[in-house]
């Protein structure tokens, strides 16, 4: 039988994402411009709704760019406008870091350039990696099984839940 618990509510998302902005003007506050890479579709959804957060807490430009993969057969990764990624910070925007297979071949493009530095931001991480991937800032964290799954919905202009689904 499975069941379904909402682990995070539009409100909690709302606080969560005030936090992490914080976190990552903290740490991206002196440097290079920054280009926050979320990747479709609820990343992406998640890295608008950040970026208005952060533009009142760095002084440097911020650029918001999609990448696309297919999540099961990563074997092509596009971005969907060329860009120059050298000597530029990069902030890669998830929903949920799994076992870390998505986030690792995101990353497979800035491979071929020179970022002055790649951090990792989800909203929900599971503690459950079978690739090396750890993110830097962390919505929530959450301990599951294998066989759990987190679902987290977006629309238009929200960010709405997480909900974890158990089995």
């Amino acid at each position: 039988m499975t069941q379904k618990k909402i682990i995070l509510t539009q409100d909690d998302i709302d606080i969560k994402l005030h936090r992490l902005a914080f976190e990552v003007a903290e740490t991206m506050s002196n440097t290079s411009d920054l280009i926050v890479l979320g990747i479709k579709e609820n990343g992406l959804h998640i890295a608008k709704k950040l970026i208005p957060l952060l533009q009142p807490l760095l002084v440097n430009e911020i650029n918001l760019v999609g990448l696309s993969l297919n999540k099961q057969l990563p074997n092509e990764i596009v971005i969907e406008q060329e860009i120059d990624f050298n000597n530029k910070n990069i902030l890669l925007v998830d929903d949920v870091c799994n076992s870390g297979k998505t986030l690792l071949y995101a990353l497979k493009p800035l491979l071929h350039q020179h970022p002055a530095k790649i951090e990792i931001l989800v909203l929900v991480d599971r503690m459950y990696k079978q690739f090396p991937v750890k993110p830097n800032f962390i919505g929530l964290s959450v301990a599951t099984t294998l066989e759990d799954f987190i679902e987290v919905t977006v629309d238009e202009n929200n960010v709405l839940e997480a909900i974890l689904v158990s089995k």
